[in-house]
């Protein structure tokens, strides 16, 4: 608003200096006066709004609350979104802490290359001690030594002394001083993250505020052992940078408190409960406390993203009869054409062959003989055994089904044999081929899958399918003139579509 002009203000002041000499006007003059005088802004501001109003309005009015302090800050009813002040959490505010051993750097390094971005992902592997420069380092992190850990004591009769130095790795990635990061992810050196969707979940929660995600394990019995409310390091989790910076100021201390526990993950858990900070739980984080055939969790993974598989030394590989590392790569390529739909399972049913289809996208593909409902075909399989060598369902964290001795309801399995894209039509194209030959002893009087040799399934990628709500996608089976082919469509439901016949 602008002041009057001094040749406005001279007049009325020399009036004024006059008549307090002279008195020559009456009180209700004076009063009349001071009125007139007190009432032209309103006039002035009535004007200017009645004139605006004749304005085309270009742009959404943002209505402003009259505040009567001047000490009060006046503010928009409409206040920005995060999405609207800043950019959007991506791999570049991610800085990743990967726990690791001398001892082993050398063969689990591989697993590392498999996800690892050189000049794109951020953060260092921790080692004991240094160890020989190599050919391939400058595909690797960074690596780092951890600091001295002989001041703190270490009093469980199993674990080793690398629990505290592995502990401490956010701690000593915080004191790096890293620009623009917001988070800071844990991980082994046989951990393999899902990159671009782990980006998709931190994106979703403040970095600002204080942050503990991750999931505990998939044995119910190391988690009674340990805590189902840890986030258990195999698996990874990540810390706010808000959270980190609250740990690195007490972590010390709390390590001091704390000698008899066993694991670097107990520890940060120890430290999160004196910060009081609960464990936030993603389904996704995959610590993998189990031996045997991965395959029942993957062909039935929970609506959730993939973040990561752990222990992929102690497991059978990802794809049957390959390398293990070789089978984590074959993972990768579906996962660069459509990192969010990557094993998300969709179930459907051949109706004139009564035929049960699992779709595992980018993994597998299962026909079972019959009509088989949703319910039961999104539980996983036992093809595993718990940690402890248990196999019934008592022993997992999540509901698990036996595997059928009737050869009649064994599936029929294809894995991924490979994958691309095309541009053109905007869709993915995968194939699967049959791992082995079935038991043929079935008597049912059911059309015999054993005839489908390859599966072809078509899918458009859905980057945004996490910021959804939760919902399976649908899967339909399409009429081909290929034999011994199976030809599968898979994408978001239609309106009244269902996993149902």
């Amino acid at each position: 608003m602008s002041s009057p002009s001094k040749d406005q203000e001279n007049p009325l002041r020399d009036h004024m200096v006059k008549n307090s000499h002279t008195n020559s006007w009456s009180l209700p003059k004076t009063m009349i006066c001071f009125i007139v005088l007190v009432s032209l802004p309103y006039v002035f501001y009535s004007l200017i709004l009645l004139y605006s109003s004749d304005t085309p309005n270009h742009e959404p009015v943002i209505r402003i609350h009259r505040q009567h302090s001047r000490n009060k800050v006046l503010v928009p009813t409409h206040v920005p979104s995060s999405d609207d002040t800043e950019d959007k959490t991506s791999l570049k505010h991610v800085v990743f802490g990967i726990g690791a051993s001398s001892s082993t750097w050398e063969h689990r390094r591989n697993y590392i290359r498999t996800w690892w971005r050189p000049n794109v992902t951020r953060g260092h592997v921790w080692l004991d001690k240094p160890v020989k420069n190599s050919s391939i380092d400058h595909l690797l992190p960074p690596i780092k030594v951890s600091g001295d850990t002989s001041k703190f004591q270490y009093k469980n009769p199993i674990g080793t002394r690398d629990a505290i130095r592995i502990s401490r790795i956010v701690s000593e990635s915080f004191r790096l001083g890293l620009n623009d990061v917001r988070w800071f992810v844990m991980g082994d050196d046989d951990t393999v993250f899902f990159l671009d969707n782990l980006a998709r979940v931190l994106s979703k929660y403040d970095h600002n505020e204080y942050y503990y995600i991750g999931y505990p394990s998939e044995s119910h019995l190391q988690n009674l052992a340990f805590y189902y409310g840890m986030g258990f390091g195999g698996g990874g989790f990540a810390i706010s940078y808000a959270l980190a910076k609250a740990l690195e100021k007490i972590q010390d201390e709390c390590l001091h408190r704390n000698p008899s526990l066993y694991g670097s993950d107990e520890r940060i858990f120890a430290c999160m409960m004196e910060l009081g900070v609960p464990l936030t739980k993603h389904p996704g984080f995959h610590q993998l406390d189990i031996y045997g055939d991965l395959s029942g969790i993957l062909m039935a993974h929970p609506v959730a993203p993939l973040l990561s598989l752990h222990h992929l030394d102690l497991i059978e590989p990802v794809f049957p009869k390959m390398d293990r590392v070789k089978a984590v790569k074959r993972l990768m390529v579906p996962m660069k054409l459509d990192s969010a739909g990557l094993i998300q399972q969709s179930i459907c049913y051949d109706k004139t062959r009564s035929w049960t289809v699992s779709v595992s996208w980018g993994y597998a593909v299962q026909i079972y003989r019959g009509i088989i409902a949703a319910k039961e075909m999104s539980v996983p399989a036992r093809t595993f055994i718990d940690w402890n060598f248990g196999d019934e369902d008592v022993y997992f964290s999540f509901n698990t089904r036996p595997i059928s001795t009737n050869p009649c309801q064994k599936p029929f399995v294809y894995y991924l044999s490979n994958a691309l894209f095309n541009l053109n039509l905007n869709r993915t194209a995968s194939e699967y081929i049959r791992h082995q030959e079935s038991n043929s002893d079935c008597d049912w009087k059911i059309a015999d899958p054993s005839r489908i040799k390859r599966i072809e399934v078509y899918k458009k990628p859905d980057p945004h399918l996490w910021d959804k709500p939760p919902r399976r996608n649908c899967c339909r089976i399409l009429p081909t003139k290929k034999k011994g082919t199976m030809v599968v469509d898979v994408g978001v439901c239609r309106e009244g579509e269902i996993a149902g016949l």
